[in-house]
């Protein structure tokens, strides 16, 4: 039986990708093998015996992430790189919040990459019915089959670059990352929250007490800061940003404007044609007058966000 990873020439880890995945599949994600070559993957196959799980697995992960060499030559050989490297990474809030929502054999599988110190952390805030599934996940993780291992690896990795990056997750977070947002596209933030939503409902809620967009001035904000804003932003920029609004709402918000201003206001600019680009920029305008009057203490953005009472 082989059970030592370290062990395994070039050409085994080959036959052993061959084992897993079938000769076929194996084939297409390996090119430029030779006919000579395949048959001593095929040999090689027949003479290894019994593989166990562990040294299967660890040859997936290295194949996976792009570090199992293209050559079969014994002897050349790089160190795997492990789909849960990312782990060590994460500090104790943000491990928490990554296991927030999954699934006993996952959180399970996540233990199993964790020291003995952390483990104890996860499984102390799981409440007693899930820990016990917990517990009896990380004794038949071996049932597991290597594709979900590989994919469950891949989707944490990925939900965990929505974790804000402060030490003081807990206090601080949902702010962060409004405030991160704001640096990004719309379309890159609409990605983001669509994500986050999707993956921690809670902290979605969290961040959107926080995170101001045009549209959330628009439709929420009460007219009088909405009048205020206006005399902020210059007036040029102002067609840019109603692009795509309601005419309705265009000629609310004209209306709202000093009798010089609305004269000036330049229509034809509004009928044009403008760049994705351009819109967002003369948006953010917008946000960007509604934080200073913020700073100034002339409004409070997280209670108009959160639907807290307004008196005008």
């Amino acid at each position: 039986m082989i059970n030592d990873y370290h062990m395994l020439s070039g050409l085994q880890k080959v036959a052993i990708l061959f084992s897993v995945v079938g000769e076929s599949l194996a084939m297409s994600l390996i090119k430029g093998l030779s006919k000579t070559e395949i048959r001593k993957v095929r040999s090689t196959l027949r003479s290894m015996g019994t593989v166990t799980f562990s040294v299967k697995k660890r040859v997936m992960e290295e194949f996976y992430f792009g570090f199992l060499s293209e050559q079969v030559d014994e002897g050349k050989e790089e160190g795997p790189i492990q789909p849960f490297e990312f782990l060590s990474n994460l500090n104790d809030e943000q491990l928490i919040a990554l296991l927030d929502k999954e699934e006993p054999p996952v959180i399970a599988m996540i233990l199993a990459q964790l020291k003995a110190d952390k483990k104890m952390l996860i499984l102390n805030r799981l409440d007693p019915t899930l820990k016990g599934e917990v517990l009896i996940e990380l004794g038949s993780l071996e049932d597991i089959p290597l594709e979900g291992i590989i994919e469950v690896g891949a989707r944490l990795k990925e939900k965990s670059t929505y974790l804000p990056r402060t030490a003081e997750f807990s206090r601080g977070g949902a702010k962060e990352i409004a405030d991160m947002l704001s640096d990004m596209s719309s379309s890159e933030q609409e990605r983001y929250m669509q994500t986050l939503q999707n993956e921690n409902p809670e902290l979605y809620t969290a961040v959107k007490t926080f995170f101001l967009t045009f549209d959330d001035i628009i439709e929420k904000f009460p007219p009088d800061i909405i009048r205020a804003l206006l005399n902020e932003v210059e007036l040029d920029k102002m067609p840019i940003a109603f692009k795509g609004l309601d005419p309705e709402k265009v000629n609310e918000l004209k209306e709202m404007l000093p009798g010089k201003k609305q004269a000036m206001y330049d229509d034809d600019l509004g009928a044009k044609p403008m760049p994705k680009r351009d819109v967002d920029n003369a948006r953010k305008d917008f946000v960007e007058a509604a934080k200073a009057s913020e700073k100034k203490g002339d409004i409070n953005i997280e209670d108009i966000l959160s639907g807290g009472e307004m008196v005008e």
